[in-house]
């Protein structure tokens, strides 16, 4: 009896049903029905699921494989879903193969309109499924953003034919630009999601001119079309002023409501398709590229790759350019949207490969990997990315020092702008000195340090990469506080690093804004009025960006800010160090480099801060700022004081005296050896500006 024609739980077979109350688990059971969960509950309460009715009946094949076997052949149904157990790759040639990515500024909904279209298709299903299995790490859970790049495939049915769809899920914000480039290297269209209550943002022109230059067909989508604020005409007026984007060309859809996402599948196919201009060479030798990779404790490195030229088999021999060693493949296939094993990859097909790494610095992103009998040209692989801010990150407890080592190699493998280099405190003791593309990258990849190992890290200020060009012309960077010569300084010119920030506001709020840039040394290059917005450029210093400029965008515009910016050279600027101190002993990760018109400021700033971190100890402490040898700014705190002549109830006064003066002395040889625990808050407050 096929499951397949049931259209509810009462028609159900006597054998069937016991072998269900026997073998099956109800979930699974009810995604076959076609039923709710709690309607599949509420209709099996009267079975009696007692060990001692159990038959050893055998469960009819279809259940074994609840979410994707619906079908008992290898084509597509009409929904798209596909026998897994049965799927031969080869059947999808380049002509039915698109490779996308959903691009969009943070917030527009691309990951809850990527879920709408794996749901559409069949690849997860929406009772067992309903978070968000594009955003697996735990910190995007948490925080409700993606942070790194996800791939799954789809199989869709059009015009009868069955396509095998490649779909990518970006990040939306500015730090993880990196991750946006990457992957649409990887494809050969991109889907512009736009919010229709807010419109074009900062992060939307920004990824829709890297999708632009990359020469792909871009599918614009207006998301979250249900919403009571949405306003569609205005939002496609925007895209025709800002990218030329027509009215006909433009999509209307809602992620949340499923609303138009019909309509996103066949546009892809019809726009991206690959029938004139082929991706590679079936016959040719292999050529993969490895676009991403992570690494997992039972079965090591696990590669994302995407086949340019040849097949990819399980049990072929690859070699890697980048490293010349051979491996054997073991495992290959689609995310479908968890690994999905195949046996072959085919060109112009995406998906994971296991060759047996077992090393984090075997799996270079960019990497292009081939038959060692067939040599290949090397693909020209991905551009490095520069990290913009730089940080030491040190292990509470200086035995972990191994374990973070370990941890942080494996999260660069997954994150590879991470640059790691090997430094030490005096306060801290061993650590590494990190480069990340921002703020939040860096909050990011502390938190998955502790999330993912559990691991608790010590952060210092952190700084921007700064030139420091003798007199014959020769430039040395500095990463680190500790670098720059404070005795010679006088013998070098300096250079900080500049960006151009596209900042993007309603009309209301220009004023506020003139005032936050102007005050942060910004240069406005141009001003645009677009509606109700304005559109700012500015150039300003990359270490005015990195404190808490977008902290404060957001606060006096009230949350409607977006920024983004991109680097663009170096300046000359009149650098100075200031050292903090506690107890007349310097304090490294507090050090910072400001200019020299606002080193004073900066340290009372900042020892005003750690008064109100730092927690009072049994003798006084004493926190000073200093340039050079000069103190510009002191704040005390108090000794917590015992009362010690409580017990006295009268008597001479030279008794009080006496008590009085030997804790003076025992405070004094105190100061001499105590220890100043200082909050890692305390790291963080060089950050704030008012």
């Amino acid at each position: 009896m096929s499951l397949l024609r049931l259209s509810g739980i009462q028609r159900l077979s006597p054998s069937v049903r016991q072998t269900i109350r026997s073998t099956t688990p109800l979930r699974n059971f009810a995604s076959h029905v076609n039923k709710p969960l709690q309607s599949c509950i509420a209709s099996l309460r009267h079975l009696s699921f007692s060990s001692s009715n159990r038959t050893s009946l055998t469960v009819p094949s279809v259940l074994s494989h609840p979410k994707r076997c619906f079908s008992t052949s290898p084509e597509a149904d009409q929904q798209g879903r596909v026998d897994t157990q049965r799927l031969d790759m080869s059947k999808f040639p380049q002509s039915h193969i698109r490779n996308f990515s959903v691009i969009a500024h943070i917030d527009h909904g691309k990951t809850t309109l990527s879920n709408r279209l794996l749901e559409m298709t069949g690849t997860i299903n929406t009772e067992e499924e309903k978070g968000a299995p594009l955003d697996a790490l735990q910190v995007e859970k948490e925080r409700g953003i993606t942070v790194k790049a996800h791939s799954t495939s789809m199989f869709y049915k059009y015009n009868g034919e069955t396509y095998l769809i490649n779909l990518i899920d970006t990040p939306g914000h500015v730090d993880f630009g990196y991750e946006v480039s990457r992957s649409l290297y990887a494809t050969q269209g991109a889907v512009l999601v736009v919010d229709a209550c807010q419109g074009v943002q900062a992060q939307t022109m920004a990824n829709f001119f890297l999708a632009f230059d990359a020469g792909l067909a871009i599918v614009p989508v207006i998301n979250k079309i249900d919403m009571p604020s949405a306003q569609i005409n205005q939002v496609q007026e925007e895209l025709m002023k800002s990218f030329g984007i027509t009215e006909e060309e433009t999509l209307l859809a809602s992620g949340k409501t499923g609303m138009g996402v019909e309509k996103i599948l066949p546009a892809i196919i019809k726009n991206g398709g690959n029938e004139d201009s082929p991706m590679g060479n079936p016959a040719g030798p292999l050529k993969v590229l490895l676009f991403d990779s992570s690494f997992d404790r039972f079965r090591g490195v696990v590669c994302l790759v995407k086949v340019m030229d040849g097949v990819l088999k399980r049990g072929h021999k690859i070699a890697s350019a980048y490293t010349k060693q051979v491996y054997e493949v073991q495992d290959v296939g689609i995310l479908y949207p968890t690994q999905l094993n195949t046996g072959a990859l085919y060109t112009g097909q995406v998906g994971f490969l296991i060759a047996g790494m077992k090393t984090v610095k075997e799996a270079q992103v960019g990497d292009t990997l081939f038959d060692p009998s067939s040599p290949v040209e090397a693909l020209p692989g991905f551009k490095p990315s520069k990290p913009m801010v730089f940080a030491g990150l040190y292990p509470v407890d200086s035995s972990d020092l191994e374990k973070l080592k370990d941890a942080m190699a494996k999260l660069t493998l997954n994150d590879s702008s991470v640059t790691l280099q090997k430094e030490t405190s005096d306060a801290l003791g061993m650590g590494f000195r990190c480069g990340f593309l921002g703020l939040l990258h860096m909050d990011v990849f502390t938190e998955r340090l502790e999330q993912e190992y559990g691991l608790t890290v010590i952060v210092t200020a952190p700084t921007v990469p700064f030139k420091m060009i003798d007199a014959e012309g020769n430039e040395t960077m500095i990463n680190n506080p500790s670098q720059f010569p404070e005795g010679e300084a006088g013998k070098y010119t300096y250079k900080e690093p500049m960006v151009n920030a596209s900042i993007v506001v309603p009309s209301e709020f220009v004023g506020p804004v003139l005032v936050l840039c102007e005050g942060r040394r910004g240069v406005q290059q141009d001003m645009n009025h677009m509606d109700t917005r304005v559109i700012f450029k500015y150039k300003l210093p990359l270490s005015e960006i990195n404190t808490n400029f977008f902290d404060r965008l957001k606060q006096i515009t009230s949350g409607y800010a977006t920024l983004d910016y991109e680097e663009c050279g170096y300046e000359p600027v009149s650098l100075t160090k200031v050292n903090i101190m506690i107890n007349g002993s310097p304090v490294d990760p507090l050090a910072l480099l400001v200019p020299r018109e606002r080193a004073e400021d900066m340290g009372r700033e900042i020892v005003t801060r750690l008064r109100e971190l730092i927690d009072r100890q049994l003798f006084a402490v004493a926190i000073q700022a200093s340039i050079g040898s000069r103190i510009v700014a002191r704040e005390s705190l108090s000794a917590l004081r015992k009362d010690v002549t409580a017990k006295c109830y009268g008597g001479d006064v030279t008794r009080k005296r006496k008590l009085l003066e030997k804790q003076k002395e025992g405070k004094k040889r105190m100061k001499m050896i105590g220890n100043v625990e200082v909050k890692q808050e305390a790291f963080l407050a060089v950050l704030k500006r008012d």
